[in-house]
């Protein structure tokens, strides 16, 4: 029997899928409504960079940029081929997919260092 990264790969999707539903409506509404709006004030880059210091702090923007591109990997592959009717070049198009997922995890790991 041959073993596939298939179930690692849809257990990332179904987190990048939870990530998506409950942290980013959060961050849109602040920093794409709220703040723009006057409604809530900016935070102070000093803040900011303060919270950044922190290292759980740090590795939580990580897991939830990992876990959207992911997510957004899998739904880009799986809708191209069933949209397109490419199935034939499933293997390419899951580097391709899971290969940009991982360099946008690379440039956050070195947006965070």
């Amino acid at each position: 029997m041959k073993r596939t990264p298939e179930p690692y790969l849809w257990l990332l999707f179904s987190g990048g899928g939870v990530v998506a539903a409950l942290v980013l409506p959060v961050l849109v509404l602040l920093f794409g409504v709220l703040m723009p709006l006057g409604v809530v004030d900016w935070p102070a880059v000093e803040h900011l960079r303060a919270l950044l210091d922190n290292l759980v702090v740090r590795l939580a923007l990580i897991v939830v940029v990992t876990l959207c591109l992911f997510h957004a990997a899998h739904r880009i592959r799986f809708t191209s081929e069933e949209l397109f009717g490419i199935a034939k070049f499933d293997r390419a198009l899951a580097v391709i997919c899971y290969g940009a997922a991982l360099a946008g995890v690379g440039v956050a790991l070195w947006m965070m260092v």
